[in-house]
């Protein structure tokens, strides 16, 4: 699903995501509270909170992780509006005890409050549980996640969690599902839904509604077949499960070759949080990427229902209607975003919408009732290649993608001189010229590329603007389809057929933020930022939009007309989405700013409470987010001699620091380069100066990782990696 990377040696793409941290502080007590706070709050259990709970829009607590069961993350509070927005100030600052600061975490997980208690994970899925008041910590739960897991597709994160009916939900990244006592933070009882020895984990936020919890798996990059399953809240019984791949019998079976077990490992895992319409009784969500992505011929069809929106009766799990965007998927072009559920008049008449930001670039509009488009989306042919078994059409909208589609000469110029440098000598180069090009054994300049369009981040709705609130990236990639046989000895999950060389990374690419009208699909303003748009947003009836930057700011803009009203600095890249809530009669966003491994962004653990009456000003800016000393770790010398290195220790590095590019082997399942075809990387002494000085596309890991670390993570690479055992 997520996107691909690739970088670490030089003969990757010069994709960097510097694997550093910003200097935190280790305490867990807030720097300042509220004139007569208590110190303690009573947490108040929560109830069986109704579908009507659910769905309204959030006021006092921020129930569900969209905000409603709509997933608008809309606040319907106008105290804090455009004239006053500069104003806003942190009431308190909590250190969240120096959880996931290492450079493989990304803060994401969206906070839920609850009668005056904060929740929020972290992406070591540690849980907190924070006085709204003093911003003390009432309660911490660390999962002690098992340090060796190597599957995890794109960074370890959390993007929130559940809470219903007295308890605190979380997925975790070693597939487990827990339900936590929401007045201790002790686990209540806890089910896998997947093991991480198999390829899966969990990185969507639950979703808690009509007694159940309703997670979907993450892993596509890792031969499997994906779902969505309902648990019970109370007692985390299964009580139905949806597989994305339909078997044979089941609609849909038919798009994927008749002999063979394609079907079985086809990928279409789900990364977000489902919506729900809970008068028509419809879970509504949308699909990742087809597997192999890049090798699509051994799966001829449509490949259904890979990089699709799909309806399931919410009670039973079974399918109402679907909607695939892409046709046999071969860019990476899955929607990890979540559905968003909205209701505009056309032509005197209400339509019941649902709106899916996509990596591609589009935002699809659909009649949340039947799956059909509200504006039209012909299908139109799109360029083939036999190899590729391309299917002859796309459903192309008829209204503007919110990134470029076509690569520039300087971006072909720059997939021209890597993939020269990666070979050695110069070497052909296919310049896309329209969306849906091709690929097969020539490399392939095209955009957007797997990073996205949009990625994970949530877009935001306002009902009264009628407007989306999209953050996206140009992402160039170089691709090419790599089907040779493999040859490393051990087994390995990830399935072969891939191969990704991706330009720019998280922290490089471009960014824009897209307002877009709902009754029309017109965008209406956009800003250009020269770093990634890498935050959701969220939207509130002070006609306000919030978005982080990966400088570290949380920024308001005007939501009608794009103006810039106010930044402020969080001191870590502001990779989240503010949850807006009101308490005591005023209004206050709680945000949780800890940086992005994906984004190269400083990292920390701060968690902010922001208001009117806030009396603390903005942190010191954070900086690049590399060569900063972390979590303890000491910093190192950048020469001398390599130590002996530990093949079994550097095993355990490399799946904390080069997985998340590499692959969980390294040989490129992530979409980084194999590191087993790189002649260097069968040299010690190559690969330590490498790790240690950094280079190419990558960060160096002196001051992230202790001389024996390098020499032990080295070892590994050499003799496990490198020459594929």
């Amino acid at each position: 699903m997520i996107a691909k990377r690739s970088f670490f040696f030089p003969a990757g793409a010069a994709a960097v995501i510097a694997c550093s941290l910003a200097a935190v502080h280790l305490n867990n007590v807030a720097i300042a509270q509220p004139t007569g706070a208590a110190d303690v709050a009573t947490i108040q259990r929560a109830p069986a909170f109704s579908v009507d709970d659910l769905s309204a829009p959030p006021t006092d607590n921020w129930i569900t992780n969209g905000g409603s069961l709509a997933n608008q993350r809309y606040s319907p509070l106008t105290e804090i509006t455009t004239q006053n927005v500069t104003q806003l100030k942190g009431v308190w600052l909590t250190h969240l005890s120096g959880s996931a600061l290492a450079a493989r975490y990304s803060a994401e997980g969206q906070p839920l409050e609850y009668d005056g208690v904060i929740y929020v994970p972290t992406g070591a899925d540690d849980v907190f549980a924070i006085n709204a008041d003093t911003g003390k910590i009432l309660w911490e739960h660390q999962a002690h996640l098992d340090q060796t897991i190597s599957v995890v597709c794109c960074g370890w994160t959390s993007r929130g969690l559940a809470l219903g009916d007295g308890r605190v939900y979380n997925g975790q990244l070693d597939g487990k599902l827990v339900a936590l006592d929401q007045t201790t933070g002790n686990v209540v009882w806890s089910t896998y839904d997947g093991h991480w020895q198999d390829g899966y984990s969990l990185t969507p936020a639950p979703l808690y509604v009509d007694g159940m919890i309703i997670t979907g798996a993450a892993g596509g990059e890792y031969k499997l077949r994906g779902h969505v399953t309902a648990y019970d809240a109370t007692t985390g019984k299964e009580l139905w499960r949806f597989y994305t791949i339909p078997g044979p019998g089941e609609t849909g079976h038919e798009t994927w070759p008749k002999m063979g077990d394609a079907w079985k490992i086809g990928g279409a895992t789900v990364w977000q949080t489902p919506s729900v319409d809970a008068k028509l009784g419809l879970l509504y969500f949308t699909t990742g990427n087809v597997g192999p992505t890049a090798d699509g011929s051994k799966r001829a069809g449509k490949n259904l229902f890979t990089a699709s929106m799909l309806a399931l009766d919410v009670k039973t799990g079974k399918l109402r209607w679907y909607y695939q965007m892409i046709h046999h998927e071969l860019w990476d072009y899955d929607a990890p975003s979540p559905t968003v559920l909205f209701d505009v008049t056309l032509k005197g008449k209400i339509v019941h919408g649902i709106g899916e930001a996509e990596k591609d670039g589009w935002l699809y509009l659909l009649d949340r009732t039947n799956g059909t488009p509200i504006f039209p989306i012909p299908e139109r042919p799109v360029p083939q290649n036999a190899h590729q078994l391309t299917w002859p059409t796309q459903p192309i909208p008829s209204y503007a993608a919110f990134v470029p589609q076509v690569p520039t000469t300087a971006q072909v110029a720059k997939v021209t001189k890597l993939a020269a440098a990666e070979a050695g000598h110069p070497v052909p180069i296919v310049a896309s010229k329209t969306m849906f090009t091709p690929y097969w054994n020539t490399r392939t300049a095209i955009t957007p590329g797997a990073q996205g369009g949009t990625n994970w981040q949530p877009s935001s709705y306002n009902p009264n603007t009628h407007m989306f609130y999209v953050c996206a990236q140009e992402g160039l990639a170089g691709y090419i389809s790599q089907t040779q046989p493999q040859v490393e000895k051990r087994p390995r999950l990830h399935e072969v057929g891939s191969e990704y060389d991706l330009l720019g990374g998280f922290n490089k690419n471009a960014g824009i933020f897209s307002a877009i009208d709902a009754t029309s699909g017109k965008i209406v303003w956009q800003k250009h930022f020269p770093e990634s748009c890498y935050s959701g947003s969220a939207t509130t009836a002070g006609n306000l939009v919030f978005v982080g930057r990966n400088d570290g700011n949380l920024q308001a803009y005007d939501a009608t007309s794009g103006a810039l009203l106010s930044s402020f600095q969080t001191g870590a890249g502001a990779n989240n989405v503010p949850t807006i809530f009101q308490r005591n009669g005023h209004e206050y966003l709680a945000f949780y700013a800890g940086g992005n491994g994906l984004a190269a962004t400083a990292h920390g653990d701060s968690l902010w409470l922001l208001g009117l009456n806030g009396t603390l000003g903005p942190a010191p800016a954070p900086g690049p987010g590399q060569g900063i000393i972390h979590a303890g770790a000491a910093a190192v010398a950048a020469s001398g001699p390599a130590l002996p290195g530990n093949v079994a220790h550097g095993a355990i590095v490399f799946a904390a620091n080069c997985a998340i590019c590499h692959g969980a082997t390294g040989l490129g399942g992530n979409g980084g380069p194999s590191l087993s075809t790189i002649p260097a990387a069968k040299s010690m002494p190559a690969v330590v100066h490498q790790v240690t000085n950094g280079g190419g596309g990558m960060p160096p890991f002196s001051g992230t990782l202790t001389k024996q670390q390098i020499a032990d993570v080295s070892a590994y690479v050499v003799k496990n990696v490198a020459h594929g055992k």
